[in-house]
């Protein structure tokens, strides 16, 4: 695998070169760019497996320099050191990020990721990334993590979602199996804010279109469209019928 690696600061950069030398034999620095700039110049010329990105840079920063490929062709790992908004960004779209001073340990497990993260384009996870920073999406298609590697799911084929341990099961509309992913169920909560899904249950998150039915009790049941019964709690009782009246 070939990478580029992309920031300002250059400790950082002969760092970052320093730990994959020294444990991912396998990736071969391509290029060390200092800017934005810089870095699309040596992409476009060597075509990298892998960039090495630095988020906050003086003229371009690592997400306008982003927004230069319509189709990227290399995996993204960000490194930064702060930026909660953008680590969230980032998780959500099943892109990598390591975070300053960089773990090799971490790094080491990045690289392998980046290898099983061919599953899916890398262009398909940029443009989602990119949508969402910049608040034109409402997450209606995502990357989740399998045992087997990544799929990408639209949101309205969901049915509901069930908490499964350390993991979350998905339901669709059209089928019987369940896709278990390696999410939690508030992390896909997070994931899917700001559309018809609504958190009924410590261990439910249901799709609000595919609702059939309310039966009505301390907290509740819901009925979805397919006839199964899921319990509403009492806690979030209020939330779902103020939710429900809108849909």
């Amino acid at each position: 695998m070939t990478a580029i690696i992309v920031d300002d600061e250059k400790h950082c950069r002969e760092v970052m070169e320093h730990l994959l030398n020294k444990h991912c034999s396998a990736v071969k620095v391509l290029a060390s760019c200092s800017s934005g700039a810089e870095a699309l110049a040596a992409i476009e010329k060597q075509s990298p497996d892998i960039l090495f990105l630095d988020i906050e840079m003086p003229g371009m920063n690592g997400f306008e320099l982003l927004k230069k490929f319509h189709h990227p062709g290399f995996e993204i790992v960000f490194t930064t050191a702060y930026n909660e908004y953008a680590i969230k960004a980032i998780k959500h779209s099943a892109l990598d990020y390591l975070l300053k001073p960089v773990d090799k340990d971490e790094l080491i497990l990045t690289v392998q990721r980046a290898k099983e993260y061919k599953t899916i384009k890398a262009s398909q996870r940029v443009d989602s990334l990119l949508e969402m920073l910049n608040g034109k999406k409402k997450n209606k298609r995502f990357a989740v993590p399998t045992m087997e590697g990544l799929i990408m799911v639209d949101s309205e084929t969901i049915l509901y979602c069930e908490s499964y341990s350390a993991y979350c099961k998905i339901f669709f509309i059209n089928s019987t199996k369940p896709l278990v992913i390696s999410k939690t169920l508030k992390e896909v909560e997070e994931v899917l804010q700001g559309t018809d899904f609504c958190r009924i249950h410590h261990s439910y998150f249901i799709n609000m279109k595919c609702v059939q039915s309310y039966i009505r009790g301390e907290g509740g049941e819901v009925v979805l469209n397919n006839g199964i019964h899921l319990p509403v709690s009492r806690t979030r009782k209020q939330d779902f019928l103020s939710l429900l009246e809108k849909i």
